[in-house]
């Protein structure tokens, strides 16, 4: 009987499947849904970010997604209405808040493109609480305010308990409905989060109707949150300026995603 041979050095690389279609629909069916929730009056902003300085921010077993050799940083406004678990009736008062994030776009082994929050603020203090203690997602409990004024909307956030930093945007909404370009396509059309807890990472899928957008044209905006949330700070005018007025959104369980191949000394 021959001798078997062992092979020495690094293991093999995991070989990467296709990136993930830039789908107007979910390309997953979410069949148990953890939680549901309904997302309004959305205004997206965006600049270029610096891949390296998005790659060492991600979570381990994920990679920044780029668009044409871009690396995006997003800060999101909206209003969460009827928040509900599994198939129970939507929350009373807890269920519905503002939320301003701050996002990054990542990928990982499997092909699945993701956002990676690296902050959500919040004016409801036990979602905050169930959110950072269920998911690791990094909440903070924070004023937010948002105001119509004929077809000009604000919104405005301030950290509470000793945060420093906060946002305001105000913008001009038209009734005409726009198709989204190929950069609007690859920041919305996202099916899933990216976040690391506990010590591994993990993939959350959505699953929601196809965005519709509105013309729109930026008033002003002010922002500190994307430096706090460890990212250069933004120095020019947004490049991405989106208006949504929202859409249902459901979320299914979460998908650990396998631990990296280390090589031994």
């Amino acid at each position: 009987m021959p001798r078997r041979r062992l092979a020495y050095g690094p293991p093999p690389p995991r070989r990467a499947r296709p990136v993930q279609d830039l789908t107007p629909l979910a390309p997953h069916a979410v069949r148990r849904v953890l939680f549901r929730q309904r997302w309004r009056d959305l205004v997206f902003l965006h600049w270029p970010a610096d891949p390296f300085e998005v790659a060492r921010l991600l979570p381990t077993g994920t990679v920044p997604d780029l668009s044409q050799g871009r690396a995006y940083v997003g800060l999101v406004f909206f209003r969460m209405d009827d928040l509900a678990f599994g198939r129970t009736p939507p929350l009373p008062y807890l269920g519905s808040f503002g939320e301003v994030n701050v996002r990054l776009y990542s990928r990982d082994a499997a092909g699945r493109r993701g956002v990676v929050f690296r902050s959500l603020d919040c004016d409801r203090l036990l979602p905050v609480l169930t959110a950072r203690g269920a998911f690791g997602l990094p909440y903070r409990w924070s004023r937010i305010r948002s105001e119509w004024f004929d077809s000009r909307l604000v919104y405005r956030t301030t950290r509470r308990r000793g945060g420093s930093g906060g946002a305001r945007v105000w913008l001009e909404v038209e009734d005409e409905e726009v198709p989204a370009g190929p950069l609007e396509e690859f920041l919305t059309r996202r099916w899933g989060l990216h976040e690391r807890f506990l010590g591994r990472t993990y993939y959350l899928p959505n699953a929601h109707p196809v965005w519709t957008f509105r013309r729109c044209s930026l008033l002003g905006w002010e922002d500190d949150l994307v430096a706090a949330a460890g990212l250069s700070r933004p120095r020019s005018e947004p490049v991405g300026v989106l208006y949504s007025p929202g859409l249902p959104v459901r979320f299914g369980t979460p998908v650990p995603l396998p631990p990296p191949r280390t090589r031994l000394g």
